[in-house]
């Protein structure tokens, strides 16, 4: 690793240690002038394509997917820790799935998945705009299906 301040080729680690996303957070200390940085390291990955309703597409974007779920967990006994686990298991799924297009209907049913299980009325928060519920009877056929 080349050194920020001097340019110098030979750096060292001195501490390595998981960082958020999947990420190596590595302290190194450069051999020629003594300084410190930090860099991280993260696999690259081949970006999601999201295919919306109306057939558009768009890159995955994961802050837009925590965003939805912050929302529905507004004011809910939700940490930001299972906030976050939730994102990292559904964006580690889709991943696995090895497809480079998926759709968003994929996504919003995964989200709702996790969320039934996470929060009852986190989840019918979430499925009430995801589903873009048009009445009462909708939302109370979802709210039924919860209870059972």
């Amino acid at each position: 690793m080349k050194c920020p301040y001097c340019s110098h080729d030979n750096t060292r680690v001195i501490d390595s240690r998981p960082a958020e996303n999947n990420a190596i957070r590595r302290r190194r200390a450069c051999d020629e002038c003594g300084r410190r940085f930090t860099t991280y390291e993260k696999v690259e990955t081949i970006p999601l394509i999201v295919i919306k309703k109306d057939d558009n597409r768009e890159a995955f974007d994961r802050t837009k997917l925590e965003g939805g779920i912050l929302r529905a967990c507004h004011k809910r006994p939700v940490s930001a820790e299972q906030i976050s686990n939730l994102v990292n298991d559904v964006e580690n799924e889709l991943y696995d799935m090895g497809a480079l297009e998926i759709p968003s209907q994929t996504i919003g049913e995964m989200v709702m998945n996790k969320m039934k299980e996470l929060d009852a009325v986190a989840y019918v928060r979430f499925a009430s705009v995801y589903r873009e519920f048009k009445d009462i009877n909708t939302f109370m056929d979802e709210l039924r299906s919860v209870l059972k």
